[in-house]
């Protein structure tokens, strides 16, 4: 048996925190079972007078570790469903095709009809990075009648080859994969110290602590959690993440990123209101491109930038953040957090 690590550790912490949150954890099965989409959602029996909000979170660990300081406060406001996208977490799908932004939106808006169901009121989608992408497609495939409101975080909807290419030479790396999928310690504190604008803290994180979240399984995972506790007995559902668990897919996935091909993806404005979150030292999607993709979408779209804040403003700010969501969300002034 390995040795016990960090990640299932902190895992298990996040899971509690959804938990905490009145989240409950759901796998739905959809397209006749050939695809499975894992998420945690509101309760059965919520108050339907709450709005519902989709979280979707970017490229790397599954949902509970992305959005672990936004379900708290946010479960207070909204009815939340919070799926991992596929070939995250324990999301997959046998369709050999559905690798583009654009096959996660329809698993999400499948996701939601079979949560929410087709005759509840509107849903508000919010994502981060690759979610971001995911989210301007939802509102997109869905339109105005469904989907009320867009925030698009951290997300360069404009990206092209030549911002891989600048990504690559922030990176130190020859290919996406190798900045987004990190396998090693070193590559793990690169990704990070691009991820963060205070990386400083990850400067002394051990090297076997690093490597722990870049090369855990999913079967290493599902060995170590055999706690027993309440979640495990009630879910019966293995802890599937970070970097190595459907790597193959994962590639493919980034790959498959139909942004900056215009044969494939034309970016046009959107006719619901969107808020356009980013942090101001973003070294992932740099600053200059929240300008840009918010003048893109429109008249409806305006942009609020986090300071002191790179790619993950809601790890980094997370005060901030949840209340700029609530500002835009919310029809009335929300009280503070």
């Amino acid at each position: 048996m390995p040795s016990l690590g960090i990640a299932p550790l902190l895992d298990a912490y996040f899971r509690r925190r959804f938990a905490a949150a009145g989240l409950v954890q759901a796998s739905v099965p959809l397209d006749g079972g050939a695809t499975t989409v894992q998420c945690w959602r509101f309760p059965p029996g919520a108050s339907e007078e709450l709005p519902v909000l989709v979280l979707l979170h970017g490229f790397g660990p599954p949902a509970t570790w992305q959005w672990r300081r936004q379900v708290g406060p946010l479960s207070r406001r909204f009815r939340l469903v919070v799926p991992d996208l596929l070939f995250f977490g324990g999301s997959g799908t046998a369709a050999a095709d559905a690798r583009s932004e654009a096959h996660q939106a329809e698993a999400v808006a499948k996701l939601v009809a079979a949560v929410v169901g087709a005759a509840a009121a509107r849903v508000s989608v919010a994502g981060t990075s690759y979610g971001g992408f995911v989210a301007y497609h939802v509102a997109r495939l869905l339109g105005p009648a469904a989907v009320a409101r867009v925030v698009i975080a951290s997300s360069d909807l404009l990206k092209a080859d030549a911002d891989d290419r600048a990504l690559l030479r922030r990176g130190g790396a020859e290919r996406v994969e190798d900045v987004m999928l990190p396998r090693t310690p070193e590559r793990m504190r690169r990704l990070l110290g691009l991820a963060y604008h205070r990386p400083r803290r990850f400067s002394f994180t051990p090297a076997f602590v690093l490597r722990d979240l870049a090369q855990l399984t999913s079967t290493e995972a599902l060995t170590l959690c055999e706690c027993n506790c309440h979640l495990c007995q009630a879910n019966n559902l293995p802890i599937k993440y970070l970097y190595t668990d459907k790597i193959e897919e994962k590639k493919e996935l980034i790959k498959g990123i139909t942004l900056g091909d215009k044969e494939k993806f034309q970016l046009t404005p959107l006719p619901q209101e969107v808020l356009v979150l980013w942090g101001e030292h973003d070294q992932i999607f740099p600053i200059e491109k929240a300008f840009e993709v918010a003048r893109q979408l429109g008249a409806n779209a305006r942009l609020e930038i986090i300071k002191n804040t790179g790619h993950m403003p809601q790890e980094e700010d997370p005060k901030r953040f949840n209340e700029a969501l609530l500002n835009f969300l919310l029809p009335a002034p929300n009280s503070s957090l």
